[in-house]
């Protein structure tokens, strides 16, 4: 039986940033990947957008973390040379009816300590000429971001303390034990064992942790939802230089338009509930799309967009329920200490992930 101080499951943003943290702090650890490479399910299939945290309830983890997750992405980013931009964002009401909902996201935003500024339709469609709408809330604070860049940035800067990553390493096996747990891994019996135990394996996690023996509270755990995120890519230029959102609905933020770092635009993600994981586009989806983008850019041509990709958001809330709050069971939930288990880490994760990687090395005792 091999021992190792730390191991965190999965190398996505936010399991890779964890590990950085845990050895900036010199723990001796091992990163566990069960894919080919760093960064392939949902990380690589987000919008990059870098979130000021001006949708979530105050006082909930998504803002705090997000909050402070945003700014030190950024000094992160201008540290590592990590390509980004702060575009800023502008967020729309394209009738007047709308308006008061605008302001509702405005007070929210004031309580979690991000400043908007609000513009008259006119004043937003000097900024942006295409666009159409009666208001707009403009945000300075939102970017754009590399996020394999990000990846590896956090990934160089965690081997350079120590850590090592074994991809192609799936954990079939996590017995819970006094003081730490035994890990089996691609189907072996449980010969590597740890003091401490980060699982941040994304759509798996709920999965693995009912698979953990000896984990207290098992009834507790969460249900996984799978809500697929289609995007549409605008073929030709880019006719905003912000990204552009509309008033968030019932179930996410809605379709809006963002920008990579080379200047195309893409439009989504919507939301669509499956039984299963399936990250190929939707092209029934496209009517949606271009009815719901014309409401604030009426010049789409509908020939102009083409399927681009789809990620699954790792959802702990259904359909018809209130959005769920980022999720961080350490001993206090199920009594095991050194043990982490993170649910439902969607959007801002990436913004928030090294304050939430902060957050969790803070709860391993």
């Amino acid at each position: 039986m091999e021992d190792i101080e730390a191991v965190v499951i999965g190398a996505g943003v936010v399991g890779l940033a964890v590990a950085r943290e845990l050895a900036l702090s010199g723990r001796n650890t091992l990163i566990l990947e069960a894919a080919e490479r760093i960064g392939s399910g949902i990380s690589a299939r987000s919008s990059e957008v870098i979130h000021a945290g001006v949708y979530y309830r105050p006082g909930s983890l998504k803002a705090r973390l997000c909050v402070a997750g945003r700014e030190r992405l950024y000094a992160f980013c201008r540290k590592h040379a990590v390509a980004h931009r702060r575009c800023g964002k502008l967020i729309v009401a394209t009738a007047a009816a709308q308006q008061p909902a605008l302001a509702a996201i405005e007070r929210t935003a004031a309580s979690n300590d991000v400043e908007l500024r609000m513009l008259e339709g006119g004043e937003a469609r000097r900024l942006e000429p295409e666009l159409a709408c009666e208001a707009a809330l403009l945000c300075p604070l939102t970017g754009i971001i590399d996020s394999q860049g990000l990846m590896l940035a956090l990934l160089a800067e965690a081997e350079a303390h120590g850590a090592i990553l074994s991809t192609r390493s799936e954990v079939t096996r996590v017995v819970l034990e006094s003081g730490g747990a035994a890990l089996g891994v691609n189907g072996c019996e449980p010969s590597l064992r740890t003091r401490i135990l980060i699982n941040c394996a994304g759509l798996e996690a709920p999965a693995l942790a009912r698979r953990m023996q000896g984990l207290g509270r098992p009834e507790r755990l969460p249900r996984t939802y799978f809500a697929r995120g289609n995007y549409f890519a605008l073929q030709g230029r880019a006719p905003f230089r912000r990204l552009i959102y509309p008033l968030p609905g019932a179930e996410g933020l809605g379709i809006h338009l963002t920008l990579d770092l080379a200047g195309q635009a893409r439009f989504g993600p919507d939301v669509e509930w499956l039984e299963t994981p399936d990250t190929q586009v939707n092209p029934q989806r496209l009517a949606h799309f271009i009815t719901a983008i014309r409401d604030y850019w009426p010049g789409l041509a509908p020939q102009a967009l083409t399927a681009a990709y789809a990620g699954i958001r790792p959802k702990i809330a259904g359909p018809g329920e209130p959005a769920a709050d980022f999720r961080i069971d350490d001993a206090g939930e199920h009594g095991v200490a050194g043990l982490v288990n993170l649910f439902g880490i969607e959007s801002p994760g990436l913004t928030a992930s090294l304050a939430l990687a902060s957050e969790v090395v803070a709860r391993t005792g």
